[in-house]
Formats: structure tokens, sequence, C-alpha cells
């Protein structure tokens, strides 16, 4: 294995020998009164717990399934929103981007960008977000293997960032479906970057109903006890107060209310493989 790498998105110490973190929030910024009182609880429940916490919500979602699907507020609302967020609720800030263009503004608010796992292998997208963030977040595409990541790892670590994130979150596996290579965790940790499991979006079933995705949620805590037994260093969550609601991927999010008992079995999981990891 290369030498596992350490370092802060904002005041949360990430990679080996760091707590597990947990990426979370809303897959869409709804509105700012939503979108506010969402962060305030999930960084209530993460204290309480003891996990380092990385609020997530996008501006937009420019991969929706159908030109009907709500996308969001759009950069300049949705940036205004998520920076009220960091700076009142002093919580480190993630987001997507989806063009080169955007990231000149987003990285002045927020302290990770993201990038879709549609997005995986876009050349430029991937080396503009390493010229202009401080750290990056990498979804792996559902049409790659876990080996593939290298390349992507390389086309951003050339233009001298090194401050990345690997996040699985499952591959095709026949039409309307996805499925987690446990594997997989301990082939990206070989690279020596921090690895994220996003759960929810695992069990998302993309398309599966029709205009619009569906998903497996009662599977959500099987999921998330096996990757953080796998020895992930984070985890991703998209949550919701009251997910028949959400405007976007309500159908594989985690309740809010589910989020607490979840995170304290998953604290005591990741003690006792850290403690024993060689």
């Amino acid at each position: 294995m290369k030498v596992s790498r350490q370092f802060r998105i904002g005041s949360v110490l990430v990679g080996r020998g760091a707590p597990l973190f947990l990426i979370a929030g809303p897959c869409v910024i709804e509105n700012s009164r939503h979108c506010r009182a969402m962060a305030e609880k999930i960084k209530s429940v993460t204290a309480e717990v003891g996990i380092p916490f990385i609020f997530k919500a996008s501006f937009d979602k420019a991969n929706r399934s159908s030109i009907k699907s709500y996308r969001g507020p759009g950069l300049s609302e949705g940036l205004e929103i998520l920076g009220s967020i960091r700076e009142d609720f002093d919580v480190p800030v993630l987001t997507d981007i989806h063009e080169v263009s955007q990231i000149s503004a987003v990285t002045k608010v927020v302290d990770c960008v993201q990038i879709p796992a549609f997005l995986s292998r876009q050349t430029d997208l991937l080396l503009a977000a390493g010229l202009g963030s401080s750290s990056v977040n990498v979804k792996k595409g559902q049409f790659l293997s876990p080996w593939d990541m290298e390349h992507v790892l390389e086309k951003i670590a050339s233009t001298g960032c090194d401050r990345i994130l690997l996040t699985e979150r499952g591959t095709s596996f026949g039409y309307n479906n996805l499925i987690v290579d446990i594997r997989s965790f301990a082939v990206m940790r070989e690279f020596g970057y921090p690895v994220v499991y996003d759960v929810t979006h695992s069990l998302q079933q993309p398309g599966g109903q029709g205009s619009r995705s569906g998903g497996q949620p009662q599977f959500i805590e099987y999921l998330a006890r096996a990757g953080v037994a796998a020895g992930v260093d984070g985890l991703f969550m998209e949550l919701h107060d009251n997910p028949e609601a959400a405007l976007s991927d309500g159908a594989n999010a985690l309740e809010l209310c589910q989020l607490e008992p979840l995170l304290r079995q998953l604290v005591m999981i990741n003690k006792i493989v850290k403690e024993n990891e060689p």
C-alpha cells in the first residue's frame, strides 16, 4: 500500500488513522429554510454521537432522469445558502460541480468540490477541479472498476492537488440496478487516499420508476455496517426529514430520525476494525 494521506477538509481530519467521518445532507437544496434545518439537526446528531461531519447538498442536479424533474435553485442562490450554512453552523461544506465554468465561484464558498459519478472520467473537469479546489471528492463511475480509479487520481494529482477522496457508489448491475463489490474498498485504499462509501446511492435504482429513480432504503443499515467493517474512512449519506416528499432521491434517502441509532452502531464497528487494523 502507498503511504496513506491525512488532510483536513475544513475542520475535519480525514484519512487513515483519523476518526470515521460523515458526509451528509439532502440530495438537492430545496429551499433555504429546509436546508438550514437539515444542517442544524445533522450537526446536533453527529456531535452527540461523536462523528466528524461535512454537510452536502447540490445547487443543481444536472443528471435528473426527466426534463420535468426539479434540479435545484441554481448556482448563485445555492452558493448563498451553502455559504450561510458553513458560516452559521461552523461545518465544512461539499457540493457537486458539473462544468469547468462553475469551479471559480464554487471554490470561494465550499471546502470540497465533488465530481459526480457520471463525470468521473471527464479529464478537463478533473484537471480544473484539481487546480481550483483545495480538496476534491470523486464518485466512482457506475461503469468503472475500482482499479480504473487510479487513472482518475493521476489526472487530479498531476495538477499538484493531493487532497482527494474516492467514493464508491455502486456498479451498474443490469438495468435499473446497482451492486457494491466490497473488494472495491480494499482496492481503492491501496492507492493511498481516503475512501468513502456512499451508502444511499448504492441502493438507488436508476430510472427504476420510469421518469425518476427508485431505491431500496430498507437495506441502508446492512450496507453501511458492511462498508465500515471493510475499513472505509468515511460514509456518504443523503438524508431527508420526509423522504416521500423529497424533491430528489427520496426513494433511496435515509430518514433523518434513523440517523442517530445507525451512527452509534457504525462508530462501535469502526472502533473494533480500526483498533485491530495492521
